[in-house]
């Protein structure tokens, strides 16, 4: 059987996480995992970790730009002997028409750049990290992984926003995100999801839900952008459009300083005033009140996706928490389901306490999971199967 070593990578606005994976015929083993933290800071850190979890390296550095950090990876990786890649992937926020992976060319690459625009946190650093491997490595083969290509069979009523149709036709039009961290929470679950009606809540700074039905989307949280949906960690999620004309109109905003305030300044850091770290504002609540007020704010965004997207399903059979916030914060995936026994959903405490998979009570009529999930792996996946065809 073919022995391939496959190199994920995955990049958000201030950082790089990085897995390599070895596929031996049906197997497939993590070999090393890591990440660059707080790219371009003074606090940046790199670490590295082999398969077992066990420290390699873990070090603050100075780590300029997303190259820099792809580029201490594969060195830090060289240097701890650890096999060489065959082919590596790529997580890409925005892949606009795009269905499915597809194979890093210079042509795929200039598509990318003209929909900076809808994805301007993610996608620059996406494309120059690309565009790093390619100039140093040229031989070793890339995939772009889509996160928006789960979402390319939303109903057309889940995909149009109620403008003009002249602007759908422009491509401004709901495509979703988080898609590789659904496609993996929906092969977890394999065979429990058949014929349910789900819903998927990937809770992390950046969050979103999906509704899925007989295990295919048919609405999503997010939008034309990743800041759109529910509240996140600095982001605002959907806001009246009156509010935006207000700020422009009243406050003399332009489009850079109103970009800016919702990415970077709003949702749980707004609201708190101090931070967007859900861990620490669950601690401080008890003496916070901006604190207590943002969880809320944040569990009541959720409590009402749900609702709204079963009135989509038609109902609910399950729910599943993942993501940063929906696999270790106890406390909130506690007030998320409190206010909805009227779909079904009963916890248990002390399942949810101890984050078992199945954290619903037995008389629960809706199934309530907490699955983490796993991006990296999925890229690797996808790019086995369009490089060797496994």
């Amino acid at each position: 059987m073919d022995l391939h070593h496959i190199l994920a990578l995955n990049s958000g606005s201030s950082s790089l996480k990085f897995a390599l994976y070895t596929f031996h015929g049906a197997a497939e083993q993590l070999l090393a995992s890591g990440e660059a933290e707080n790219i371009a800071a003074q606090s940046a850190r790199f670490w590295l970790r082999d398969g077992n979890s066990s420290s390699v390296l873990d070090q603050a550095r100075a780590i300029p730009d997303h190259a820099t950090a792809m580029k201490i990876a594969v060195e830090e990786l060289m240097a701890a002997k650890f096999p060489a890649p065959d082919a590596i992937g790529h997580r890409v926020v925005m892949g606009g028409s795009h269905s499915a992976p597809e194979r890093v060319t210079l042509e795929l690459l200039s598509e990318l750049l003209a929909l900076i625009p809808l994805a301007p946190l993610h996608l620059p650093a996406e494309i120059k990290i690309m565009q790093a491997v390619a100039a140093h490595a040229p031989t070793i083969p890339q995939v772009a992984c889509f996160d928006t290509a789960f979402h390319h069979s939303l109903p057309e009523l889940a995909q149009r926003f109620p403008l003009p149709r002249k602007f759908f036709d422009q491509g401004v039009r709901r495509y979703g995100f988080h898609g590789l961290s659904y496609e993996y929470v929906l092969q977890q679950l394999g065979p429990a999801a058949k014929g349910k009606r789900l819903i998927i809540a990937h809770l992390g700074n950046g969050a979103s839900l999906a509704a899925i039905k007989d295990g295919l989307p048919v609405d999503t949280s997010m939008g034309l952008t990743p800041t759109g949906g529910i509240m996140m960690g600095t982001r605002t999620g959907d806001l009246d459009p009156g509010v935006l004309i207000y700020l422009v109109r009243e406050n003399r905003y332009d489009a850079s300083t109103l970009e800016h305030l919702l990415d970077q300044e709003s949702g749980l850091l707004g609201v708190s005033g101090t931070t967007s770290d859900m861990k620490m504002l669950l601690t401080r609540r008890a003496y916070d009140p901006h604190a207590a007020q943002a969880v809320a704010m944040f569990c009541r965004s959720v409590a009402k996706e749900i609702g709204a997207f079963a009135a989509v399903l038609g109902g609910l059979d399950m729910l599943v928490f993942t993501g940063g916030i929906g696999e270790r914060a106890r406390a909130v995936r506690e007030e998320v389901c409190r206010d909805l026994n009227h779909l079904g959903v009963k916890i248990d405490p002390a399942r949810n306490d101890s984050s078992e998979e199945v954290i619903s009570a037995r008389q629960s009529a809706c199934s309530v999971r907490v699955i983490a999930t796993n991006e990296e792996l999925m890229i690797a996946r996808h790019t086995r199967a369009l490089i060797f065809g496994r």
